[in-house]
């Protein structure tokens, strides 16, 4: 087969990793690309693929079978239903599928329509009614731009002045038109933990649960990130907590099958906390998640390839999911001053040093090559470390072993990625 897969971060490099090791891959193709997916597909680095027209352009002239789309962007911008009505087989949802992530607002009533336990919540168009809802809620309080803000439209506001302030950025443009509508939600307390699911006929295939690090800093300190690592699967999480999830996800999945006009085909992220009423959802995401699919994908011992395409296909029973019993352990190193500004063009040293580690993997994030062929940086987040171990002890060392191989300048990450729930349950009250 031949396939494309759009997007250019860590998340597309596992994907077209884990695509590149099936025998039915043919030709491969990721658009844009980074300096990693370079060294398993052939990169596309002009291909705009939140045009429609010009992935299906590309398709047809390139004979793809298969589309696998990354991101969010593509998909909230229609790129899977013009793929689909040419008759191309596409893993990612259509654009109504993708709102459940391109509108919290959207996402939120979906959740209240059929049962999915979820914060308490406003939306708002209007900064005075926004602010007068905001009064009348008890601190912390959660803000959230409605639509798509690259991971940081989320304010976790500990105090009333912060909150206030929150919202007033977000009707002054601070996320764009992403923050013309406000999501004020009640404060959920408890471990974060992801689990997304193949969905596909309104079935829903579970992974394996993951915990993603949103804060910049060790200490779940500073500013939220796109993530800064993460660890699979989680330890801390009980067996009815467990068996909550998989419900949850396996309604949510059925409720796209009797919501929406047109079949939900891809992954559904669901995004959880684990209260002590039970798990609540804190928001659904409509594709693979990053960076947990760089810790998901290496557990994975099936063949992706028969996955995706039996999704796109409409054929859920056709998928069979089995994972291995070792941990994954995966550390981001980024830029100098993420997720605020930072310097592009970094040489990086180191890699295949941390590789020749056993059960290492080092999927890039932001990386490029410059005019003289060396790996540089080119983004915020540059490199996901990634360390599978027969147990998390032995995959966390492993993982800090190997960035501690892996330079350049300004390199920054967090040192206790998994510590708290290496630490047990407590380590959260």
């Amino acid at each position: 087969m031949n396939i494309l897969v759009l997007g250019g971060g860590g998340r597309e490099h596992a994907i077209a990793w884990a695509l590149a090791k099936s025998p039915r891959t043919d030709k491969l193709y990721v658009a844009p690309g980074n300096g990693g997916t370079a060294d398993v597909a052939r990169n596309v680095p002009d291909l705009a693929v939140e045009d429609g027209r010009a992935v299906l352009a590309f398709a047809e002239e390139h004979d793809i079978d298969l589309v696998v789309i990354g991101p969010e962007a593509p998909l909230v911008a229609g790129v899977a239903d013009e793929l689909r009505e040419a008759g191309i087989a596409v893993f990612g949802p259509d654009a109504q599928g993708a709102r459940l992530e391109g509108s919290k607002t959207f996402s939120k009533r979906f959740m209240d329509a059929h049962g999915i336990p979820t914060a308490r919540y406003g939306s708002f168009d209007d900064l005075e009614e926004a602010l007068g809802y905001l009064a009348a809620m008890d601190i912390p309080v959660v803000v959230k731009a409605d639509g798509l803000a690259a991971g940081k439209g989320v304010i976790v506001a500990e105090d009333r002045e912060t909150a206030e302030e929150a919202v007033r950025s977000c009707f002054d443009g601070a996320f764009g038109k992403a923050g013309s509508t406000v999501v004020i939600e009640e404060c959920l307390t408890g471990p974060e933990c992801s689990m997304l699911a193949f969905v596909s006929n309104g079935k829903a295939h579970c992974m394996a649960t993951s915990q993603d690090h949103k804060r910049a800093f060790d200490g779940d300190r500073g500013p939220n990130t796109g993530g800064m690592g993460v660890y699979s699967p989680v330890p801390i999480v009980t067996a009815d907590e467990l068996a909550a999830m998989h419900d949850i996800m396996e309604r949510s999945a059925a409720a796209t099958a009797s919501e929406f006009d047109h079949d939900y085909r891809g992954v559904l992220y669901g995004g959880f906390m684990l209260t002590p009423e039970g798990p609540k959802v804190l928001e659904f995401n409509a594709r693979f998640g990053d960076p947990e699919t760089q810790v998901v994908l290496p557990r994975l011992e099936a063949d992706l390839v028969d996955i995706v395409l039996a999704v796109a296909e409409g054929r859920p029973d056709d998928i069979d999911l089995r994972w291995s019993e070792q941990w994954a352990v995966c550390v981001v190193l980024a830029s100098e001053g993420y997720p605020g500004a930072y310097e592009k063009g970094k040489v990086i040293l180191g890699i295949e040093e941390a590789e020749e580690l056993g059960g290492v993997t080092v999927f890039h994030a932001g990386t490029a090559r410059n005019a003289d062929g060396e790996l540089v940086t080119a983004g915020g987040r540059v490199l996901n470390v990634v360390a599978l171990g027969d147990s998390f002890d032995d995959a966390r060392e492993k993982a800090y072993e190997a960035c501690n191989l892996i330079n350049f300048e300004g390199k920054q990450y967090r040192t206790d990625i998994g510590k708290k729930a290496a630490a047990g349950r407590e380590a959260w009250n």
